[in-house]
């Protein structure tokens, strides 16, 4: 189809009509002092946003990811936290997201490293190639990737490994650990395409690794080997257990809660039939692990299940994209508490198939679900645990309406035991999409 260019006698009419409507005259008054998004903001709506919940499960203080895009292992560590602190009848405790995260870096190299070789022949402007390379070493991840640290490297309380400058602020050790990781990118694909053998590259990759756990036990400082748990209760009783690994403290407090959790999305997109699971080609980060598999349901099923682990007293990890009608501080995310379309007088109406099949909206931050008001066995609005401190919200608890739920909630990690007979299907063989698909995108 030929392209038709702007002309003057198309911009003439359009000022035209700039000009005699009171609307859009009335819109470049407010703008021309004010952020949009104050302007659109609909405060009746807002109203009805109170942190008021049928369901409420008391949960421990907040934690803070800092300068960081952990909030995928946060918000996974707070759900095993929950059950340590209520076995331990502890009124504050944390586990590790420093020891989760170094292991994660380092397990995410040998990743990076592992896909290079593998891509080796191909040309470097290939598009799985060009992913592995934009994709890189970074902070986000999802559930599947959490669980497969866990299960291999155990897990410890934060006491036994605390955050450092770099731990907490990672976007300069980011930024030289990749730089690193395409100077090694280089020389294996050289080496792959001079005809070295995989013996020759797979000791190259290991003299690579070397030097990378160098690096990062330097910015957190080594993990631990051994600890001893210490820790007082809220009867201000005091505890020593001596003697742990991170793998027999994971085997005595986490047992085997990851292996009875499936990933479920929401994505109503063609390509994705409902009651099917889908893995993501080249998404990992154990060489060796399990891969990251999601089970499609209906969002009626999804949210069916989240409200039986609720009601359960037991919290949900979920994963949506929160850069959509939030007020951080206030901490609400609702989609009726602005009204862009109205004033603006754009068409903004997008449905969620084409929004993730656009790129519009996907997974972005994962936080944790600890509450529901239900009226009329209806969910009104949901309560979320955050890892952003407690400077926002009701002390670093948001909250998101229904609507907003349905359309920028797109997984959850949920418990066999309340997925009912859906349980079954997550057992499935999953199709493979892409590397690029929406689903495998990463929560930071």
């Amino acid at each position: 189809m030929k392209a038709t260019p702007i002309t003057q006698e198309l911009l003439s009419g359009w000022s035209q009509a700039y000009n005699a409507s009171e609307a859009r005259q009335l819109a470049t008054l407010a703008l021309s002092r004010t952020d949009l998004k104050d302007v659109i903001f609909v405060s009746k709506a807002a109203f009805a946003m109170q942190q008021k919940f049928s369901i409420d499960i008391p949960t421990l203080p907040v934690a803070n990811q800092l300068h960081t895009g952990r909030c995928w292992l946060f918000a996974a560590a707070n759900v095993l936290r929950e059950r340590i602190a209520n076995r331990l009848n502890l009124e504050k405790f944390e586990l590790s997201q420093s020891y989760l995260a170094f292991w994660d870096k380092f397990e995410r190299a040998n990743y990076f490293l592992e896909s290079i070789i593998d891509t080796a022949e191909l040309p470097a402007d290939d598009r799985t190639v060009a992913f592995v390379l934009t994709t890189g070493v970074h902070d986000g991840g999802q559930w599947d990737m959490f669980a497969n640290i866990v299960r291999k490297y155990g897990v410890v309380p934060k006491d036994a490994y605390g955050e450092t400058f770099q731990s907490s602020n990672s976007r300069s050790m980011n930024r030289v650990l990749n730089r690193n990781m395409k100077v090694c990118a280089v020389k294996l694909r050289r080496m792959a395409r001079e005809g070295a053998s995989a013996e020759a590259l797979q000791a190259e990759k290991e003299a690579m690794l070397d030097k990378v756990y160098g690096f990062l036990c330097s910015c957190y400082t080594e993990p631990p080997k051994t600890f001893d748990f210490e820790y007082v209760d809220k009867d201000k009783q005091y505890h020593m257990e001596r003697g742990y690994t991170p793998q027999s403290f994971c085997e005595k407090y986490v047992g085997d809660l990851l292996d009875e959790t499936v990933s479920v999305i929401h994505a109503p997109t063609e390509d994705k039939p409902c009651h099917k699971t889908f893995t993501i080609k080249m998404l990992g980060n154990v060489v060796g692990g399990k891969a990251v598999k999601h089970l499609n349901l209906t969002m009626e099923e999804m949210k069916a299940a989240i409200i039986r682990q609720l009601e359960d007293g037991k919290v949900v990890w979920f994963g949506s994209d929160v850069g959509k009608y939030g007020d951080r501080d206030a901490g609400i995310w609702d989609d009726n508490s602005y009204n862009a379309q109205l004033f603006t007088g754009l068409d903004l109406t997008l449905s969620k198939e084409d929004s993730l099949n656009l790129w519009f909206a996907a997974m972005n931050h994962a936080m944790v679900i600890t509450g529901v008001n239900i009226v009329d066995g209806k969910p009104t609005r949901w309560k979320i645990e955050n890892s952003w401190g407690d400077e926002h919200g009701a002390k670093g608890y948001y909250m998101c309406s229904d609507s907003w739920f349905d359309q920028y909630v797109f997984q959850a990690a949920i418990e066999r035991a309340y997925l009912g007979d859906l349980a079954a299907l997550a057992d499935q063989e999953p199709i493979e999409l892409a590397p690029w698909d929406p689903m495998g995108t990463l929560a930071e």
